[in-house]
């Protein structure tokens, strides 16, 4: 049988129990609409955990019979996000020496990651960095390391770090190359900054980007010639 467990919420305004009038509430339930303190709702007795360390999060929760969800609403992102754990209190303690206890061996096991994902890394990028300049063998040896370190960071769901940058599609690395000479070699930005609309801006820097591609082709071109 799937558990649900309880939904806490941190009131953003001041809140008092529906039950027992105490407040304002740090944090409580909602019942029938209506907000209800933790030790009416017999939630009193567990302490907070904070969100951050997954290892520790997980044996607490696993290890706790009750445990509860803490969420604040984000006004901005216009939804709830979640803040921590309400466990109890023995299964916090066991958590933290179950952590304590194998903190060394989870550590290395991060540095063996974190060393495999920099490999990864490092491979990707020095492989678009190649496709750069087999497409763009005028492009300058550092301009084009400057692309692809920029267009391959993790996380940043640019061109390097999609499936077709990956596979080295040539209309997805001559976008990443297009976007710099676009920043860098033309006033695009400037543009920008005086208010000129993004797609006007686009079209009066068209031509100083296809000039400057092209003088970056010229040894392609030469060599498909011979």
């Amino acid at each position: 049988m799937d558990l649900v467990a309880p939904v806490v919420v941190e009131p953003l305004k001041r809140r008092r129990c529906s039950e027992c009038h105490q407040g304002p509430l740090e944090r409580m339930i909602v019942e029938y609409n209506a907000p209800v303190c933790l030790d009416c709702a017999d939630l009193g007795h567990l302490v907070f955990l904070r969100r951050g360390d997954t290892a520790l999060t997980r044996r607490a929760r696993e290890s706790s019979t009750l445990w509860a969800v803490v969420v604040r609403h984000n006004r901005r992102r216009t939804r709830y996000e979640r803040q921590g754990l309400l466990v109890e209190e023995a299964a916090l303690l066991r958590a933290e020496a179950a952590c304590l206890a194998d903190a060394e061996a989870r550590a290395r096991r991060r540095a063996r990651d974190a060393a495999r994902r920099a490999t990864l890394d490092a491979e990707i990028t020095a492989t678009l960095r190649a496709e750069i300049l087999r497409l763009f063998p005028s492009c300058p040896a550092d301009r084009a390391t400057e692309i692809s370190e920029h267009a391959s960071a993790k996380g940043s769901g640019r061109v390097g770090r999609t499936a077709a940058g990956r596979s080295l599609d040539r209309g997805a690395v001559t976008a990443a190359v297009r976007a710099s000479v676009r920043h860098v070699d033309t006033p695009y930005d400037s543009l920008l900054m005086l208010g000129v609309p993004r797609h006007q801006a686009r079209t009066r820097v068209a031509p100083a980007i296809e000039t400057v591609l092209r003088a970056w082709r010229h040894g392609a071109e030469e060599r498909r010639g011979r």
